[in-house]
């Protein structure tokens, strides 16, 4: 399994990003709770504590033209993504300002400027859409590279072997990024797979594939690195299998009756956060003063994001049929009923429909 520990701190202000970043997502997610436990967020909800170095790692490797496909657990990608955490906590309540005017939601968040394509509800529904993504890149020829998250539940799926063998056949530019954190839900991992090694299983496939520790954002971002730049030079799909684990229940709704706490507290022991800021501590590159004030920036950027959303709108009852057909660039619909007065080819927003703060120019619906 590929991991760096023991290395040291090749890039101290590169690690301080990191680390800001690893936090960001992990008091975006905290807030989340504390919102949601208020109603203020309703539906489902699946955070991301104990995971971030996943998305903070690999994020890292990507170019503003890549796309990122990724699951409900999302918001921690969006957000490194570079989703403002105002439109990710707007949409979340279900405001208009959100980055899908408040219809997606927790699980469906999307970002078009960013290409971040999803937020989707349906274990392993990213993987056709990311091999969609890459297909089009190839035969457009663009340097892109698509990468795609997905739960270690999804190898169990269909999408899993369909997507991973049509990637392989036709040597697509696509990161498969399987973010293993032993449970689908409340099933083990050994209770579902007769093969546990994903990266092997991946390899059956004629694809590079690796382990990777999830836990070690350092170790993460060096092989999201390897990986991305082996899609982009033209070696087709490459597969990467971090190793982490959620420290907070699969949702707000799941009573955790499937794994011992002591697992959980053993696992809390590496907390990516709390590894790379003891790693810097030791080399002397993170004083106490320092620390503090980068979690008062990140406090501070939350605080403003929760305001940001709590003086948001919902959309007017005239515009729910919206967007039901896409819109033209004339303001006008694809569809029937553009001119019947039910507001689904009116007052167009941006090129393609883009909502409020969030979707730029090709969509926010």
């Amino acid at each position: 399994m590929s991991s760096v520990r023991g290395q040291g701190v090749p890039d101290p202000e590169h690690a301080l990003y990191l680390l800001r970043q690893m936090l960001r997502v992990r008091r975006l997610e905290e807030k989340c709770i504390e919102l949601y436990s208020a109603a203020k967020i309703r539906g489902f909800l699946h955070v991301y504590i104990g995971e971030e170095a996943v998305a903070a790692g690999v994020m890292e490797s990507l170019a503003p033209e890549d796309a990122v496909v990724a699951t409900y657990r999302e918001h921690g990608h969006a957000l490194l993504r570079g989703v403002s955490a105002a439109s990710i906590l707007a949409e979340m309540y279900g405001h208009a300002e959100g980055c899908c005017r408040g219809r997606g939601g927790s699980m469906h968040l999307f970002d078009a400027a960013t290409r971040f394509y999803g937020g989707n509800a349906i274990v392993a529904g990213g993987l056709p859409l990311a091999v969609g993504l890459a297909l089009a890149d190839r035969m457009a020829g663009r340097q892109r590279v698509t990468v795609c998250f997905f739960g270690e539940g999804a190898v169990a799926e269909g999408e899993f072997h369909e997507s991973m063998n049509l990637a392989a056949l036709w040597q697509l530019p696509v990161l498969f990024c399987c973010e293993n954190n032993l449970y689908a839900m409340g099933t083990a991992l050994g209770r579902s797979e007769s093969q546990t090694d994903i990266a092997l299983k991946a390899a059956g496939y004629e694809m590079p594939a690796w382990a990777v520790d999830g836990m070690d954002v350092l170790a993460v971002e060096q092989a999201a690195r390897r990986a991305v730049d082996g899609v982009r030079s033209g070696g087709g799909p490459h597969f990467l299998e971090l190793r982490t684990y959620r420290f907070r229940a699969h949702s707000m709704f799941d009573p955790e009756l499937y794994r011992e706490k002591s697992e959980v507290a053993q696992w809390m022991e590496r907390d990516p956060i709390r590894l790379l800021q003891s790693l810097l501590e030791g080399a002397g590159q993170l004083p106490e003063k320092k620390w503090a004030a980068l979690q008062e920036d990140v406090d501070a950027e939350i605080s403003t994001a929760v305001g940001f959303a709590e003086a948001g709108t919902p959309e007017p009852v005239s515009e729910l049929a919206r967007f039901v057909y896409s819109e033209r660039v004339d303001g006008g619909s694809t569809g029937t009923g553009s001119d019947t007065g039910d507001g689904s080819g009116k007052n167009g927003a941006g090129k393609h429909g883009a909502g409020k703060n969030g979707a730029g120019k090709e969509g926010g619906a």
